[in-house]
């Protein structure tokens, strides 16, 4: 049986690798509100880590999930994890949210 694009789903991402200082949330901030209808945050932690939070339709949260794990061209995605989680509808929107 397929996944339902339409289902609202809560992901949690981490990518670690050459992803701080290349404009790596900015890159993922950038395509959550270019995609639409997603809510959540990205921040950085510590020196080589970013981790991610999204919420939204399947369809919508797998396609960002695809721009966090190519990262902007001059980062390097050497690993990531995700772990979906049950939906909260918490946020607002999506934003940066400060660095732990």
């Amino acid at each position: 049986m397929q996944p339902n694009p339409n289902e609202v789903i809560r992901a949690h991402i981490r990518v670690k690798g050459r992803v701080q200082g290349v404009g790596f949330r900015a890159h993922v901030e950038y395509h959550a509100g270019k995609i639409g209808g997603l809510t959540g945050w990205v921040r950085n932690v510590g020196w080589d880590m970013v981790e991610c939070v999204i919420e939204g339709e399947r369809a919508n949260v797998e396609q960002l999930i695809t721009f966090i794990k190519q990262g902007p061209k001059v980062s390097k995605v050497n690993e990531s994890s995700i772990e979906y989680e049950t939906p909260t509808g918490e946020f607002k929107g999506f934003g940066v949210k400060v660095s732990r």
